[in-house]
């Protein structure tokens, strides 16, 4: 298993403007030490190939995999929108974006048909740029269970659709066992050290990326405390 954060983690401060994406991916190799990183959509001040190959440079010269792109609005986009995420994705060497379905609809008896025509829509445009999509399983949305994600899998009916697996998950009554030979990505919103070290102990012998976030509020020394619980669970797993 590696470890990643997602810029989620900095959001104040990448949309405050007092911390740059530069920095940021050296703040994540030299003092946290991660394996990885998941860009967010909404972090980007600029969006050309040549601010984005820096981006991607610097990860390579720091040691930092770029894992994924996290883009949570992909399945509500038409199929340019779609392809637009997924070129960032390739410009930045992310093998994946990770989206989530919209938010739970109610009654509306539309709205299912929209997740898997905006799913279909991305994973025609992951085809075509050799980018997985990877969809989150995430309370109060139209995917929140393993079998929410299993069904959009079905109708998709697309190889190039894959699952995010929320690791509080697999702690609850529904285990989604039967999702992790389709999960190409883990992630976890931990809330202590304690709670990073119990998904990494959940995943088991997983062996891609887990995403080991904390909200913003809670600052670097709850992410570096929590990343350093998860890495010391995977070296006594």
């Amino acid at each position: 298993m590696k470890l990643a954060v997602s810029s989620a983690s900095f959001d104040a401060a990448l949309s405050a403007g007092s911390l740059t994406q530069l920095e940021w991916l050296d703040l994540c190799a030299r003092d946290l030490a991660l394996d990885g990183v998941v860009f967010d959509a909404r972090h980007f001040p600029r969006t050309d190939d040549d601010y984005l190959a820096q981006l991607k440079k610097l990860a390579v010269d720091l040691g930092l995999t770029v894992a994924g792109l996290r883009c949570d609005d992909l399945l509500g986009r038409d199929e340019a929108g779609a392809a637009a995420a997924l070129e960032i994705a390739w410009n930045l060497g992310a093998p994946l974006v990770l989206t989530r379905a919209a938010e739970a609809a109610g009654d509306d008896a539309g709205a299912w048909s929209r997740v898997v025509d905006g799913a279909r829509n991305a994973a025609g445009a992951a085809k075509r740029r050799n980018v997985v999509v990877a969809v989150r399983n995430a309370a109060g949305t139209q995917c929140a269970s393993a079998a929410d994600l299993k069904r959009l899998a079905k109708d998709v009916d697309g190889s190039w659709l894959r699952y995010a697996l929320d690791a509080a998950a697999l702690q609850t009554p529904e285990t989604p066992d039967p999702l992790l030979p389709k999960t190409v990505i883990a992630l976890h919103d931990a809330t202590g050290a304690d709670d990073a070290a119990a998904a990494v102990a959940a995943l088991g012998n997983f062996r891609a990326f887990l995403v080991l976030d904390v909200a913003p509020a809670a600052g670097q020394p709850a992410l570096a405390a929590a990343v350093a619980a998860a890495r010391r669970a995977i070296a006594l797993a």
